[in-house]
């Protein structure tokens, strides 16, 4: 039988088909190379660059796009968040993503226990809608904070819980779909209005019994088992998990389910990963919940990169189950729980009843996403042979076979996954930086493997490009025969997400990673833990796209450019993929020099919230100084690199002359003049000058005995010029505690906003001088205090990729501590025993952690002292907005304020007056300040009793 019952329109010359776009969708249609580089991948390792990418608005726009895809011959890709590891969601015509504006949550109806939504609705949203009515959508896959209905429907998403819960076709009502005929239809009553389905079924009948559905993990290829009159001849459910190949979704009804009752969570410890598996089927005797796998390996690296305490809630072994069972009271709960763990063979265990403490344990599952991206050896790990399933009962036997395949093929990896459903996640270091040889000849071996055991390829992310190309190492001739025939019925030319289930693309065409070269170190950033090579340090990002989700809940930071925007240009990710695709040249032609760089690069604000809340390690702030480094070497700058880019240079030579200097700025206009002459935007104005500087009024301070322990207080240039009450106050703190403040003889600069203007030989120039200085002070084991958080990370951090040959440098940022970590006792020099910071009970403090010290040295010291001092604490997450030179940059200060809102500002209307504001970061004060007319104090200032600051004096 023929693949196209008629022939296809032919296609369609590119501008044709995106001008005939733009005639009937109203969404946006950008045909840009800089939007095609950010779709060029998914989560997975593949590279299609689309032709056009489309944001419908309604659905009327989706519908035209699917005719205007039909009438110029034009492949059509639908997209959700794209974090499909497989390569679902890319494709070379035309790529339309829903989540942009499609995301509408149309019903909640909880007598019926279902809701309505569009295909762009975030899977958190649809949990938070329902939670008022005790109810939530079973399935949670670990990416459940950005993937969406749409996406999770095309791949039939499961997550932690589809043992209780089942998959996401168990748990769909009804689709509203167009296929590629052009037939609009509720897929729920479809079945005989589809023409040629009787026949299309009674034809496979056989197949389809013996080969689909056979366990519930079973995802790969098409699942018709659905179609079977004993089955109910769901077309609905039958079109869940087709990967976009057959319909396009325009909206779905889906059930919803009763929350858990008191769940309770028991951690088994294990001998090994695999003495755990073999105990899985005795465990879903006791029917739990949930069965999730850990390995050693990636519980190693979750401690490595989090710290011990991330992983301490884990009983001992060196494989770990986590099993959640809930019942009809807390009571039962944990009746059931204690059955469990008696009919275990577990070594060890835990039982936790309190979701909050539970939480840090199922955070170690979900990191696990983006951290086995690398080896125990640092190396790159890569998706493919990403979740394959086998029946639980041979998951043990499974498990020791898959271990010898690796060491058969020399890889290694970190396995964890869904134990009770016979479902294992890996990456594995398969060498791709040359060709996909490696890749080809290993999953064919391991498509053997999975058939053997009478498993699947896909348990949980559908086949993609990744592996349906071997689904006949799977499946029969016949069962291969029937998934064409049924893409047949809807899609006869092929256009729906071509080379994908049916008529595959191969496995090692179309690779990401082979594409792109070397680019080793100049003379800018180290890249020391990517072997100093910039393609592999971009190449981090694997694209799971935790940048797009609001991570704010669970104290994240990033990303605050595409909170603010919600434009994939403004996520990490897509300007990780435009950086990648400048690095092969393919898309983006023109190097370090091109708009693309330049315009994905504008709004990320710098704050390296991705380096700390990035499980794949992502620094976006050091790849944009480097590549600003790299643009500009030997060329004329923006103003702004030498006006805020100089910054300490200026606020030096200003401060001798500040009362004049802010005299002159009050002066009407000149401010306004100034900033628009500096290039930043004339809604802002300029902080003013301390009348005295630190440095010019440190021959008055109050001397005091000096005491054996010391630290060298680095006072940086924005506490020396703007805030020398703050290096006071530390010096009265630090010697309250029985620590004396020696001075640098020198001021010292860290280079800081050279770092963020990519001026790194202006800053490797100064950060040389600074270790000449403090060197020998660490030397005597005097530790260095920072006071500005985003200068001491640049000593924690940076130094080490500007001077990574330095051995000074090292000792320096060993040696460089906040003073809440000096108070805490977290340095070699620690406070007298019997001190204590001053009682602040009844005081409430709000505090806006700097998005520097968040990454790098975190807030926990911070948080413990306020919790010394009964401060009632409400602690904000995300970046403040202004983010040092971006938020005064001119084009910046809409997006500026639209980060503050995500949480500074409605904090700081909903505050009472007696509300104190905490902010260490200078950048965190002036954007309140100017925002909100908030003044706030640091810490230093609080612990002294300071509570309020010098007089503004704005010019």
């Amino acid at each position: 039988m023929s693949l196209v019952e008629q022939g296809p329109p032919p296609a369609a010359d590119t501008a044709d088909v995106v001008a005939a776009l733009r005639r009937v969708v109203g969404g946006e249609v950008d045909d840009g190379t800089r939007r095609r580089a950010e779709y060029s991948s998914d989560a997975s390792n593949y590279r299609v660059p689309p032709t056009v990418v489309v944001f419908p608005r309604d659905v009327d726009d989706a519908l035209a796009v699917v005719d205007t895809a039909r009438e110029t011959g034009t492949p059509l890709t639908s997209r959700g968040a794209g974090t499909s590891v497989a390569g679902n969601a890319i494709g070379t015509g035309i790529v339309m993503d829903f989540s942009r504006h499609l995301s509408t949550i149309d019903e909640i109806d909880p007598s019926a226990q279902s809701a309505r939504v569009q295909p762009g609705v975030v899977m958190a949203r649809l949990q938070d809608a329902a939670a008022p009515h005790g109810l939530r959508f079973g399935p949670d896959p670990s990416t459940w904070t950005r993937c969406t209905i749409g996406g999770m429907i095309g791949n039939n998403a499961c997550g932690s819980h589809s043992l209780a819960y089942g998959r996401t076709v168990d748990n769909v009502i009804d689709l509203d779909v167009i296929d590629a005929r052009g037939r609009r239809f509720d897929a729920a009553s479809g079945f005989h209005s589809i023409s040629g389905m009787d026949a299309f079924v009674s034809s496979h009948m056989a197949t389809i019994r013996t080969e689909l559905g056979r366990f519930g993990r079973q995802v790969s290829g098409y699942s018709l088992e659905h179609l079977l009159p004993e089955n109910g001849r769901s077309l609905a459910k039958a079109l869940v998990g087709t990967e976009g190949t057959c319909a396009v979704v325009l909206g779905a009804t889906v059930r919803l389910v009763a929350k858990a009752t008191a769940p309770v969570l028991v951690v088994l410890g294990y001998p090994s990963m695999i003495a755990a598996a073999d105990d899985v089927p005795n465990l879903l005797g006791h029917r739990p919940d949930s069965i999730e796998g850990l390995d050693a390996r990636l519980v190693n690296a979750v401690r490595d990169a989090k710290g011990a305490g991330a992983v301490s809630s884990l009983p001992d072994g060196a494989g770990w189950l986590l099993v959640e069972v809930s019942g009809e009271d807390a009571r039962d709960a944990a009746a059931r729980a204690t059955r469990l763990i008696a009919g275990s063979a577990a070594i060890s265990h835990r039982t936790i009843a309190d979701p909050v403490q539970a939480r840090p344990v199922w955070r170690i599952r979900e990191d696990g996403v983006g951290l086995a991206g690398r080896t125990a050896a640092g190396k790159q790990a890569w998706p493919g042979f990403e979740d394959a399933a086998v029946p639980p009962e041979r998951l043990g036997s499974y498990l020791r076979d898959m271990d010898e395949l690796f060491d058969q093929h020399g890889l290694s990896g970190m396995p964890y996954g869904h134990f009770g459903d016979g479902c294992i996640h890996v990456r594995l270091d398969i060498p791709l930086e040359k060709d996909g040889s490696a890749l080809r000849a290993f999953m064919t071996d391991a498509a053997r493997l999975v058939a053997g055991h009478g498993g699947s390829l896909s348990g949980e992310h559908g086949d993609g490009r990744a592996r349906s190309e071997l689904l006949p190492l799977m499946y029969s001739p016949a069962a291969i025969e029937a998934f064409e025939g049924f893409k047949r019925l809807f899609d006869p030319d092929d256009l729906f997400n071509p080379g994908v289930i049916v008529h595959p693309a191969s496995v090692d065409a179309d690779l990401r990673r082979p594409q792109a070269l070397p680019l080793l170190r100049a003379d800018g950033m180290a890249f020391a833990h990517d072997g100093g090579d910039f393609t592999q340090a971009v190449h981090r990002c694997v694209g799971i796209g935790k940048c797009r989700a609001d991570n704010t809940a669970a104290g994240g930071f990033m990303c605050p450019s595409y909170q603010a925007t919600t434009d994939e240009k403004d996520s990490t990710r897509g300007r990780a993929r435009v950086l990648q695709e400048m690095l092969n040249g393919g898309v983006v032609e023109d190097g370090w020099a091109s708009e693309e760089v330049h315009d994905a690069l504008d709004l990320c604000l710098s704050c390296k919230a991705c380096a700390s809340d990035c499980p794949a390690g992502v620094d976006m702030a050091a790849y944009k100084s480097e590549s600003l480094h790299r643009r500009y070497r030997g060329r004329l700058r923006p103003i702004t690199h030498y006006v805020l880019g100089w910054l300490p240079r200026w606020a030096r030579l200003a401060s001798p002359f500040a009362p004049l200097v802010n005299a002159v700025l009050k002066v009407p206009g000149v401010s306004r003049l100034a900033l628009w002459a500096g290039g930043m935007d004339t809604r802002r104005s300029i902080p003013a000058f301390a009348r005295r500087s630190f440095r010019a009024s440190q021959r008055r301070l109050r001397r005091r005995p000096p005491t054996e322990k010391r630290v060298l207080l680095w006072t940086d240039s924005f506490s020396d010029s703007f805030s020398p009450e703050i290096p006071t106050a530390a010096i009265d703190v630090l010697a309250d505690a029985g620590i004396t403040a020696v001075l640098p003889e020198t001021a010292q600069c860290c280079g800081l906003t050279w770092i963020s203007t990519g001026q790194l030989t202006g800053a490797r120039r100064r950060l040389s001088a600074l270790v000449d200085a403090f060197h020998p002070a660490v030397a005597a084991g005097v530790p260095i205090v920072g006071l500005e958080p985003s200068c001491t990370a640049v000593l924690r951090s940076d130094l080490l990729e500007i001077l990574p040959n330095d051995p000074r440098a090292r000792d320096v940022a060993q040696s460089t501590f906040t003073l809440a970590e000096v108070l805490t006792g977290r340095t070699p020099v620690r406070p007298d025993a019997d001190w204590q910071p001053p009682t602040l009970g009844g005081t409430e403090v709000l505090v806006q952690p700097h998005c520097h010290q968040h990454a790098v040295m975190g807030f926990t010291a911070d948080a413990e002292l306020l919790e010394r001092m009964g401060a009632t604490v409400t602690e904000l997450a995300g970046c403040c907005g202004l983010a040092g030179n971006f938020g005064m940059e001119r084009g910046h200060y809409d997006v500026s304020v639209a980060v503050a809102e995500n949480a500074l500002l409605p904090a700081l209307r909903d505050k009472t007056e007696r509300t104190v504001f905490l902010a260490d970061g200078f950048s965190c004060r002036t954007q309140a300040d100017q925002l909100a007319d908030t003044p706030g104090i640091h810490l230093a200032q609080l612990i002294s009793g300071a509570h309020a600051p010098r007089t503004k004096d704005r010019p």
